[in-house]
């Protein structure tokens, strides 16, 4: 199953789905507007519609009111009848890289299907420009989707794919990567409607990052495709082992505590 966030009508998606008919069955659910940093957002106070469409291209496709989130839960509780093996989301305009998981609809999607149980890789490539060539980030994607079956992934990971804007004789190849630290550039716009009442706007120039070897970010800057494997599992296992004086001294200021609020 494909998915994205910026809407079913995405350049990014389309080179998606034409690129992994060569690796299987592809049935796309997508959402019908963009959700560009919906980050992972779960509609529970409306209904939601599913419509067919087409692509560009002519492919037959699905296109819901609902976040990429919502796409890949419609697709899995039963709205796609055909069995789903694995769950792609992309081709994301703007790299996903460092702190930006946490924004991405396209990486919430393959959260989604990952917490479905599902193999799942999310897709970004490091360009802006909706017409930009999506063609090359399409083959590494299906290269990458085709190996999954046979990898062993294990439960509760996914991986997110991030191309650099090349053609495919420039890349660099493939590089393993950690999650680097992005520079945000954000700043608050303030305006006023013709009542003069303010209103905001939150923006700046595209992030930046710290290239440290090893990440995301690094990879990409060097030209190559970075694969990042993320876990669901969010705990900070190297602190538990430094947080024992809390675990110590806790217990007896918390009883006081509620014992005082008595």
């Amino acid at each position: 199953m494909v998915t994205n966030d910026d809407g079913v009508d995405s350049p990014g998606l389309m080179a998606l789905a034409a690129a992994l008919r060569s690796v299987g069955s592809v049935t796309v659910l997508a959402p019908d507007h963009n959700w560009s940093a919906a980050g992972h957002n779960k509609t529970m106070h409306k209904p939601l519609r599913v419509a067919s469409v087409r692509l560009a291209d002519g492919t037959p496709a699905l296109a819901s009111s609902g976040t990429p989130s919502d796409c890949v839960a419609l697709a899995v509780l039963g709205v796609v009848e055909a069995p789903i093996d694995l769950v792609v989301s992309g081709i994301n305009v703007g790299a996903n890289l460092g702190q930006d998981i946490t924004y991405s609809g396209t990486v919430a999607g393959a959260i989604e299907a990952t917490i479905s149980g599902l193999p799942a890789l999310a897709v970004s490539l490091n360009s802006y420009d909706p017409t930009a060539d999506f063609g090359p980030a399409a083959r590494v994607a299906a290269a990458i989707t085709a190996a999954l079956p046979g990898a062993g992934m294990a439960p509760g990971v996914l991986l997110n794919v991030n191309v650099p804007a090349l053609p495919a004789g420039e890349l660099a190849g493939t590089c393993w990567t950690k999650l680097g630290r992005r520079v945000y550039r954000d700043r608050l716009l303030r305006r006023e409607d013709p009542l003069g009442r303010p209103y905001y706007w939150i923006g700046g120039d595209p992030p930046g990052g710290e290239p440290d070897p090893d990440t995301d970010i690094w990879a990409v800057e060097h030209g190559m495709v970075s694969i990042t494997p993320i876990a669901l599992d969010m705990t900070a296992h190297d602190c538990l082992e430094a947080v024992q004086p809390w675990q110590e001294l806790l217990p007896e200021r918390v009883a006081a505590a509620l014992r005082s609020a008595r």
